[in-house]
């Protein structure tokens, strides 16, 4: 029997829709039912790899993981990755697609692609009892809404009951649900079976008229008010919410006390990408991790690291613009470097693209480490294990560890053969490379810090290195996220009206109920 549908709608972007989807995927999971995320094209440039060896939106890989099942490709058919320049990579089921305007995607393609997302739905469809998909931006878009195919359009095809959700912490709450529904078809805002106020810190007292006022304009139940919630370990879809990187610049200061935190400077690179490969270091309790900008920014950090990026090669270009490629060198002669991905093949001597898949011709790179990386047309996308190579970090003994990431990334990268490798990946494959000084290393795996074990044993490595005291106490970043994730559902249950949403898919709600 075909999966039945509920539809989670915004007033606009960042609203907070990945994360109520999240939460109805673990609220639907604990209740014993088979659930699964749907968005049929997200725009980010945060990605994961599936265990198929395919790519999709970050935000559906953390949905997937709130439903407790593996991420499929079918879970996100289509996703846009800016590549600068007014054009975005297309990624379709995984793969490569094109390169494409805005403007080319938009009034040429999109209907070409929509047997695809109908035939993805369909096969997630067949597997479950129930699909929470997710809109994108506002359905309201009505310059955008003759190619819809994320939001009213794939409401009609799953056949979907739709919430619709608005930001209060932006302000302007009513005239946003208001506007929205109003700009909507007849039949559209029939779709839309209630609306729901996110992001609420006040008095209820005080937001009661305003919800029976809406309630009477739209003729639409309010299913409820749902708390800011802060703390919560659970990414964000992209990089609006990256402290540091849009305005807010921070210094630290010239403190060598013993017992202070490890500074780790992550370099915001304008196609910064993966920025989640962090999250699990910036929480721990020994560490001072900043996304920086700005090359004195980068004064009396311990660590400089190179995220993934988007174009590795005009990345590399700004960071020459920027002069922050010399502060990075002059860094490395007596402090830490550290890349991953894209990172990683700007700190190796060349970096050549012969296909223009980046930026045609060869670019010079920081030559920190022995490697040259070739760009290729086919996109590597996998989900990895392996075990860290040898048993130094830094210079500094660390135990044997296993390490588990993923891979997304296009070039292959030639290693000297007198390069010290960083890991062996499946029992054999080499990644990564180590300085012959140590104080350097790269890899290509994502989410390598969110490992306990790796991460716990790069922080004490890296403070042994700078003279620092052993860490006082490390995180758990499994057990913290899995709490993030019941936290989440709980404040979702205790604020929203779940037994109407269940009725949407025919189940039965009990508040009794104990998972």
């Amino acid at each position: 029997m075909k999966a039945r549908a509920i539809m989670v709608l915004g007033t606009s972007s960042h609203v907070g829709k990945s994360l109520l989807t999240a939460a109805l995927c673990r609220i639907l999971a604990d209740w014993g039912v088979s659930v699964a995320p749907f968005k049929s094209q997200n725009m980010s440039l945060n990605s994961a790899a599936t265990v198929e060896g395919l790519e999709i939106g970050r935000a559906q890989a953390l949905q997937a993981e709130a439903a407790r099942i593996p991420a499929s490709v079918h879970m996100n058919p289509i996703l846009l990755k800016p590549a600068g320049d007014m054009s975005s990579q297309i990624v379709v089921r995984g793969r490569i697609w094109g390169n494409l305007s805005a403007s080319e995607y938009h009034q040429r393609r999109v209907e070409e692609l929509l047997p695809l997302v109908r035939e993805s739905y369909d096969i997630l469809a067949a597997k479950h009892e129930v699909i929470i998909l997710e809109g994108a931006g506002s359905p309201a878009e009505i310059n955008l809404k003759q190619h819809d195919i994320v939001n009213m359009r794939m409401a009609e095809m799953a056949n979907a009951h739709c919430l619709l959700v608005g930001d209060i912490d932006r302000g302007g709450v009513f005239a946003s649900l208001f506007g929205t529904v109003q700009l909507l078809d007849p039949q559209e805002q029939d779709r839309i079976r209630g609306f729901l106020i996110n992001k609420f810190r006040g008095s209820a007292a005080l937001l009661e008229p305003g919800i029976r006022m809406m309630e009477k304009r739209l003729q639409k139940p309010c299913l409820g008010a749902v708390p800011y919630i802060p703390d919560l370990v659970l990414e964000e879809e992209d990089s609006v919410g990256l402290a540091g990187a849009s305005g807010e610049v921070t210094f630290w200061d010239a403190s060598n006390a013993r017992e202070r935190p490890l500074r780790i400077a992550v370099i915001a690179l304008p196609s910064f990408s993966n920025f989640t490969d962090f999250d699990a270091l910036q929480h721990e309790p020994a560490v001072s991790l900043r996304f920086c900008r700005e090359r004195a920014q980068l004064e009396h950090a311990d660590i400089i690291l190179l995220p993934g990026s988007k174009q590795s090669v005009e990345d590399l270009l700004w960071l020459r613009q920027e002069t922050i490629d010399a502060q990075i060198i002059n860094h490395a002669k007596t402090k830490l470097v550290v890349g991953i991905c894209g990172g990683m093949q700007m700190l190796g001597k060349t970096i050549h693209d012969p296909q223009a898949m980046e930026h045609a011709g060869s670019v010079d790179g920081f030559g920190l480490l022995p490697i040259v990386t070739h760009m290729q047309s086919e996109k590597v996308t996998r989900q990895v294990s392996g075990r860290l190579f040898g048993s130094t970090l830094f210079g500094q003994h660390v135990p044997e560890i296993d390490l588990q990431g993923y891979e997304i990334h296009i070039g292959k990268t030639v290693y000297a053969e007198d390069a010290h490798r960083f890991a062996i990946l499946n029992g054999s494959e080499q990644d990564g490379c180590i300085s012959s000084d140590s104080r350097v290393f790269g890899t290509y795996l994502h989410g390598i810090f969110d490992d306990d074990s790796f991460r716990h044993a790069f922080i004490s490595a890296a403070r042994r290195f700078q003279h620092l005291d052993p860490a006082a106490s490390f995180g758990n970043w499994r057990q913290r996220r899995e709490e993030s994730f019941e936290h989440l559902a709980n404040v979702v249950r205790s604020s929203v009206d779940l037994e109407m949403i269940f009725d949407w898919v025919g189940l039965k709600y009990n508040p009794e109920y104990s998972h």
